[in-house]
């Protein structure tokens, strides 16, 4: 028992011997010793090596104050335009030819002549007075308005076709029936009516198809092919409410 107290002491020295040494945390950032060092370093670099010298500064006068007078305001465009051009007073801002096409631009000024007049041979000068009257009178037009009142053909209304006998018209017996979908009207009778109409209602791209067809065949009293379930005189959800509102102009 003694002999294993004994080897537990021993291995707990040789472990705190193994430990690397705290250290002091009272000194705070650096507290081995680099932080100072470094500084010391980077003290004695700038005493050996100075501060280096200041660019050098040069000064331009400052630009007239502008009053607001026309010959101030173009003394100072032709100021700003000059310290612009880089290759002299043919070129620079506003007068490269070479950045405008190839083409010199063109500086407004009260001095420069008049634009030549665009050859306007096909415009039509119907509302130029002076050019309308030299080419034909009050009574040439006179003329032309007859002539045309001539052409004029009046249609007169005529009857509507006669459809004929073109199926059932689903609009006329949406606006005469007055119930509201899913409302129960006609006796429906048969088991697993939803299903079946399901089925049936399948093989019609859209309800207006379905409805001429329930019509055609016997609809709305009779229901031979199941696609009114409920009874309500509707095939497959067909619903007549757009056009109920169409014709009260809603």
């Amino acid at each position: 028992m003694i002999t294993r107290v004994f080897l537990m002491i021993a291995a707990g020295v040789v472990l705190s011997a193994c430990q690397p040494a705290v250290p002091d945390s009272g000194r705070g950032v650096g507290f081995d010793g680099t932080f100072e060092e470094q500084q010391r370093r980077r003290e004695a670099a700038l005493a050996t090596s100075g501060v280096p010298a200041p660019s050098s500064v040069s000064s331009a006068p400052l630009l007239p104050v502008n009053d607001g007078s026309p010959e101030a305001t173009a003394a100072a465009t032709a100021r700003v335009l000059a310290a612009t051009r880089p290759g002299g007073a043919s070129n620079g801002l506003g007068n490269d030819a070479a950045s405008n096409s190839g083409i010199a631009p063109i500086n407004a000024s009260p001095s420069n002549p008049a634009p030549a007049v665009v050859n306007t041979a096909g415009i039509s000068n119907e509302n130029n007075f002076d050019a309308v009257s030299g080419q034909r009178t009050i009574g040439d037009d006179a003329a032309r308005i007859a002539a045309n009142r001539a052409q004029y053909q009046v249609v007169q209304p005529e009857a509507l076709p006669d459809r004929g006998d073109a199926g059932p018209n689903i609009v006329a017996y949406a606006i005469a029936s007055k119930h509201a979908l899913g409302t129960p009207v006609y006796t429906r009778i048969g088991l697993n009516k939803a299903s079946k109409a399901q089925r049936a209602c399948a093989q019609y791209s859209h309800p207006d198809q379905a409805q001429i067809a329930f019509l055609s065949d016997g609809g709305p009293t009779r229901d031979r092919k199941g696609l009114d379930p409920d009874g309500d005189g509707f095939a497959c959800a067909w619903d007549p409410s757009p056009f109920r509102r169409a014709a009260q102009g809603g």
